[in-house]
């Protein structure tokens, strides 16, 4: 019976685990900085885009555009809808651009993605 119990009792651990996990609901983020494309956030470390134009093209090309904000967070803008859906177009005007975007990030993995709630053009600096 005391088997029965403490493998109970751990089941009963590990779902509510899974269960507290699978119910994040993101943390309030408020990200400042470039949209820019994903590869060239990480393969050439760019620290900001070359320019609005090149972002624009890699985005038509299928590159998914990210933030990369002043503390060097790569932000992945996703949807938090099933099914899920892409965020280029969302983002395309604001490419090669310094923007403010608040939302809700989630990580996982060494990985951080938003999910936008608000995002405008960053007024006063370049």
């Amino acid at each position: 019976m005391t088997r029965k119990l403490t493998v109970f009792a751990f089941a009963s651990m590990v779902f509510a685990v899974v269960l507290s996990v699978a119910s994040d609901a993101g943390k309030p983020v408020t990200a400042n900085g470039y949209v820019l494309d994903s590869a060239c956030a990480f393969t050439k470390g760019l620290k900001k885009p070359i320019s609005a134009q090149c972002a624009q093209a890699c985005a038509k090309a299928g590159s998914p555009l990210v933030i990369l904000s002043d503390n060097g967070t790569v932000y992945w803008p996703i949807a938090d809808t099933t099914p899920s859906s892409g965020q280029n177009e969302r983002l395309l005007p604001f490419a090669g651009q310094r923007v403010t975007a608040s939302g809700k990030t989630y990580e996982r993995g060494g990985s951080s993605a938003i999910v936008i709630e608000k995002i405008a053009a960053e007024s006063g600096r370049k």
